[in-house]
């Protein structure tokens, strides 16, 4: 099904494989700086009785390049504004660390970003791109022919696109990274994640908060509701996997007891959805007139809310590195483009995996001085003012300078 059943005979500037929000995004900030793009993906998943209840915390570069390629209108009625974050440690541990909570206002911010449904930012972005797209097509990719003036994309459904540039937005298990001959290192945590809603009788007060216990954490961010909230329930695949069977009102009571009354009582649970928890990195994010973003390129725990937001900035750079292509008559698929992307990319892509990765372990481990530090750390954040703003702004920017289109537009 497309919107362009001329599509295969053209050359694209850019094709995108994958229909997800960073692969949507992609394509969106590509048209945005001229590029000709046609996206090629399933249809999002039609709504069902059994709703996805998994979000997306943006951070505040994120909700800048939403508001630039024009969806941002559409998202704000069902955006909650993270206000603070707040970390409790509820271990056992002799050596506990500190309550903290981190504040926008600090920084001078009304809020660190906001957290968006799943389900409305996929169907409004795709809704968007159907208005501003050269061709959307729903298919799926089965094969890819990378040559050396241009790709040719094989699909399941329909005559074949021809592109100038492969922008490989189709997950983990990428088809345009092993075409590409682009190796990944992969692992798993031995842990699993549950996502669902909840209601809760005291107001969220726009605070995410994450709770950490031995052998995971359980994390809750605001919804528009007031006294609704999202959840991140990450803990041994087994454990997570018996909470997926119980019935609701036995899973009601265990979140309660969990959360320990942080929120009230808890009135309603919505729908569950279980995923691993897994690393995945790119040996390199681009190669072959290839350029991956999201996560065919790297796989985050879902700590920090640092996953999506760095799959986006990916797209934001790869736009940046197409415009000047584009506007020196130069190839968008060429090596001087792929090196560039790649050399952009790097340093925010490392420390992002390394650091987060270094964190998911620590709160996992079990040895006294890793405990130590981390508590020391933490008290060093509530006595000293200037670290934590530190600290919260390296969690909020790139270490790098950010892609035109996270940038806050001029008043």
């Amino acid at each position: 099904m497309s919107r362009d059943p001329a599509a295969e005979d053209r050359l694209y500037d850019a094709a995108v494989v994958g229909a997800g929000p960073t692969g949507l995004a992609a394509a969106l900030a590509l048209n945005y700086v001229g590029a000709h793009v046609v996206l090629i993906g399933p249809l999002p998943e039609a709504r069902t009785e059994r709703r996805d209840t998994r979000t997306a915390a943006l951070l505040a570069g994120s909700i800048d390049m939403l508001k630039a390629i024009g969806v941002w209108t559409g998202l704000a009625p069902h955006a909650a504004p993270l206000k603070a974050i707040r970390i409790i440690d509820a271990s056992q541990s002799l050596l506990r660390a500190p309550e903290i909570t981190f504040e926008a206002l600090e920084l001078g911010l009304e809020a660190f970003g906001y957290n968006i449904p799943n389900t409305v930012l996929v169907e409004t972005l795709y809704a968007r791109a159907r208005d501003a797209l050269g061709a959307v097509i729903a298919a799926n990719v089965k094969d890819l022919a990378l040559g050396e003036h241009e790709a040719r994309l094989d699909l399941d459904e329909g005559a074949p696109v021809a592109a100038r540039l492969v922008v490989g937005a189709d997950g983990r298990q990428s088809l345009c990274r092993e075409a590409a001959g682009i190796a990944a290192s992969k692992w798993r945590y031995e842990q699993s994640a549950l996502a669902t809603d909840f209601k809760h009788v005291f107001p969220h007060d726009g605070v995410s908060t994450e709770l950490h216990k031995e052998a995971g954490s359980v994390t809750t961010v605001p919804l528009p509701d007031p006294c609704a909230s999202s959840l991140i329930w990450v803990g041994p695949a087994a454990e997570i996997t018996a909470l997926m069977r119980y019935e609701a009102e036995t899973f009601r009571e265990t979140l309660q007891e969990r959360l320990g009354g942080l929120l009230g009582r808890i009135a309603e649970t919505g729908a569950r959805a279980e995923f691993p928890v897994a690393g995945l990195t790119a040996a390199t994010l681009a190669a072959h007139r290839t350029a991956l973003v999201g996560e065919a390129a790297h796989i985050l725990p879902p700590i920090g809310a640092q996953g999506l937001n760095l799959g986006l900035r990916d797209a934001a750079a790869l736009a940046d590195c197409v415009a000047t292509a584009l506007r020196q008559g130069d190839d968008p698929g060429g090596e001087a483009v792929l090196a560039a992307y790649r050399d952009t990319r790097r340093l925010d892509v490392i420390t992002r995996a390394v650091g987060v990765d270094l964190l998911s372990r620590s709160l996992l481990s079990g040895l006294m001085p890793i405990q130590a530090a981390r508590g020391l750390f933490l008290h060093g954040l509530n006595a000293l003012p200037p670290l934590r703003r530190m600290v919260m702004r390296l969690g909020l920017t790139p270490p790098t300078e950010l892609p035109s289109l996270m940038r806050p537009a001029a008043n």
